[in-house]
C-alpha cells in the first residue's frame, strides 16, 4: 500500500511516496505541478520514485496547495437526504428532488491555504447550535478531470444554519475550520474497488465515545465520474482539485459536536483523519498560532 503525501524537509514542502515500511521517496515536483501530468504519467513517476533512495519517515500536510480547491458533492446518500430534510422541515422536498436528479449537488468547500491536514484543529461556528462532522471519500483529480486517487474528508456542517433556509449553504459549509482533508492521497490504481469501501467515524468526549457509526461507499447513489464530470463540465482546475463525494454517517438531531470533541474519520484502504475541535473563529485563530 503507498500513499502520496505532502511533507516538510530541510526549509521546504516537497511531495512524496510513502512506502509500506513508512519510508517516504521524493518525487520530483511538488503536488500541484504532479496534477498538471495525465494519470499514466503520474503513475510512472510514483512507480519510479519508489526505486529511489527515500527522505526517510516523514509528517503528512495537508495534501493540497497552491491554486487546488476543495469541493463537495451533497444529497449523494440516502442518509445524507433523510438528515437534509429532517433538518429542514420548510423546503425537504427540495432535498428528495436532490437525490434523484440526474445533476447532482456541488458546492465549493475550501481554497487550498483553509484546509486543515491529520491532528490539525477543526471548528464549529459560534453562530449555530447543531454542528456535525461528514466523513467522505474524496477525489483527487488533476488539471484534465481525471480521478488520479482518494482521500479522506471532514466537511464540517452547521445543521442550524443549513436548515433555517437552503441559501444559507455557504455559511454552513464554508468558513475558517471548516474543512479538514488527509492524511494523503491513495493512488487510484492501487484500490479495485470505491465502491466498497467501509467508512467509520468516531466522536469522542472527555474520553469517552460520544458517538460513533459505520457504513459504506456502496451505498452511493452517484458513480464518481459522473460527479468528476460535473464539476469539470464549465470549470477548470489546472492545478487539480479534491472533491468530496457525500456523506453516508450524520448524527441523529440534537447532536452536536462541542469544542474538545476529537473526530476520527477511518476510510478502508484509504486511511484515518483525525482532528479536535473547537468552537468559534477565535478559537480556531488561537489554534492556528500554536502551529506557526
Amino acid at each position: 500500500m503507498t500513499h502520496i503525501l505532502r511533507y516538510a524537509r530541510d526549509g521546504e514542502i516537497r511531495a512524496g511516496v510513502r512506502a509500506d515500511d513508512g519510508l517516504v521517496h521524493p518525487l520530483p515536483l511538488p503536488l500541484a505541478e504532479l496534477l498538471r501530468l495525465s494519470l499514466s504519467d503520474l503513475r510512472e513517476l510514483v512507480e519510479r520514485a519508489l526505486t529511489e533512495p527515500s527522505d526517510g519517515p516523514a509528517e503528512p500536510l495537508p495534501p493540497v496547495e497552491g491554486r487546488m480547491e476543495v469541493w463537495a458533492a451533497g444529497v449523494t446518500y440516502r442518509r445524507s437526504r433523510q438528515a437534509r430534510m429532517a433538518e429542514s422541515a420548510a423546503a425537504a422536498d427540495v432535498y428528495e428532488r436532490v437525490y434523484d436528479a440526474p445533476r447532482p449537488e456541488l458546492f465549493f468547500k475550501s481554497a487550498a491555504w483553509r484546509v486543515v491536514g491529520d491532528g490539525g484543529t477543526v471548528a464549529v461556528r459560534a453562530d449555530s447550535t447543531i454542528d456535525v462532522p461528514e466523513p467522505e471519500l474524496a477525489l483527487v483529480l488533476n488539471a484534465y478531470g481525471e480521478i488520479v486517487g482518494y482521500t479522506v474528508c471532514d466537511d464540517m456542517s452547521s445543521r442550524t444554519i443549513e436548515g433555517e433556509n437552503p441559501l444559507y449553504l455557504p455559511q454552513a459549509k464554508i468558513y475558517l475550520g471548516g474543512c479538514a482533508v488527509g492524511p494523503a492521497i491513495r493512488p487510484v490504481w492501487e484500490v479495485a474497488d470505491p465502491y466498497a469501501l467501509p467508512i467509520r467515524m468516531t466522536i469522542r468526549r472527555d474520553g469517552a465515545v460520544a458517538w460513533s457509526g459505520e457504513a459504506d461507499t456502496g451505498r452511493l447513489n452517484r458513480r464518481l465520474d459522473d460527479l468528476a464530470g460535473y464539476l469539470f463540465a464549465a470549470d477548470v482546475f489546472p492545478d487539480g482539485a479534491v472533491l468530496a463525494t457525500g456523506t453516508c454517517l450524520v448524527p441523529d438531531l440534537p447532536f452536536t459536536l462541542a469544542g474538545g470533541d476529537v473526530v476520527e474519520i477511518g476510510i478502508g484502504e484509504i486511511g484515518t483523519l483525525t482532528n479536535g475541535v473547537v468552537r468559534g473563529l477565535a478559537a480556531m485563530l488561537e489554534s492556528l498560532e500554536g502551529t506557526q
